[in-house]
């Protein structure tokens, strides 16, 4: 995952050093000729990238993330639980399939507003073939479980452009990834009386801090990246978490435009309290496909 972090970051700088060089050759070239200085200006009017700076932005796609999950839930009375791999102990899918959703404002050339949402649903049944401690009842080797994940994921992001160029924009990003998360176990007993259930249900909102980029690579391609980090511990609560996304955008027709891209999202939560006490642990990490639609007055960029 540090690979991953250490590769984006050096992706945007060598894009934002390849922009940076390009711009005194563009200088010098134009001086040759009156008529490629023209063309060369109108390709820098935002208005000639209808899918580039523009006020609002409207996303929904599909998801193929590859989850790994681990979940401990201890008991009353200084029970330990047991750390689950969902995936490995429950039968979970690892490979799954989500769609979600994402609108941007740009409330200025700087500045913007994001608003994110996922969701993804799993359940599994399994005979176990280890004994799972999980809150405050014991499920024991050859039972037979059913169980159950939701999850939703919000997203609240302020980015600001501390770099604003009409085709490359560098800049901060601060905001929280939302967790709403329900876990659950059931063992299916011969009758009704031998089964019995367990679920825990929380909320955890999860701040972060990160860098994004975002190139125009022609009149009809563009790129965005961006890299999310924090960890906070605070009383009962531990949390670390780091996100990603890298993406390559199309233009297809006008406002509409394809993107295709790699996303990710990592974390660890250890609370202790009494309604709650474990860690939660997931990861989930994939390609996406989306649609992008654009609208509203284009920001206005300045070339110097």
């Amino acid at each position: 995952m540090k690979k991953m972090f250490y590769s984006l970051i050096i992706l945007m700088a060598w894009l934002y050093g390849n922009a940076q060089s390009a711009a005194p050759n563009q200088e010098e070239n134009t001086s040759l000729s009156t008529e490629n200085n023209s063309k060369k200006d109108q390709s820098n009017i935002p208005e000639d990238l209808p899918w580039h700076g523009r006020r609002f932005k409207a996303t929904a796609g599909v998801f193929f993330p590859s989850n790994n999950t681990e979940v401990e839930v201890n008991g009353s009375a200084g029970r330990i639980g047991t750390d689950i791999d969902f995936e490995k102990d429950l039968g979970f899918e690892t490979n799954t399939v989500s769609f979600f959703g994402a609108f941007e404002w740009r409330a200025s050339r700087r500045s913007r507003f994001n608003l994110e949402y996922f969701y993804l649903k799993r359940s599994s049944e399994k005979t176990l073939q280890k004994e799972i401690e999980f809150k405050d009842h014991t499920y024991p080797v050859d039972a037979q479980v059913s169980a159950f994940m939701n999850n939703e994921m919000v997203r609240f992001a302020y980015g600001y452009a501390i770099v604003s160029k009409p085709k490359y924009e560098l800049g901060l990003l601060i905001g929280a990834h939302v967790l709403l998360a329900d876990v659950g176990l059931r063992l299916e007993g011969v009758t009704a009386q031998a089964e019995y259930h367990d679920t825990v249900g929380f909320t955890a909102p999860l701040p972060d801090v990160g860098i994004w980029g975002e190139f125009v690579l022609g009149k009809k391609v563009g790129l965005y990246a961006n890299v999310n980090y924090f960890a906070l511990q605070i009383d009962d609560i531990d949390g670390r978490i780091i996100s990603y996304n890298l993406s390559v955008l199309y233009n297809v027709y006008k406002n509409l435009s394809l993107t295709a891209g790699y996303t990710g999202l990592n974390f660890r939560l250890d609370v202790t309290r009494p309604k709650i006490d474990g860690f939660f642990k997931w990861g989930y990490n994939g390609p996406t496909l989306a649609a992008t639609y654009s609208f509203g007055n284009h920001v206005k960029f300045y070339k110097h």
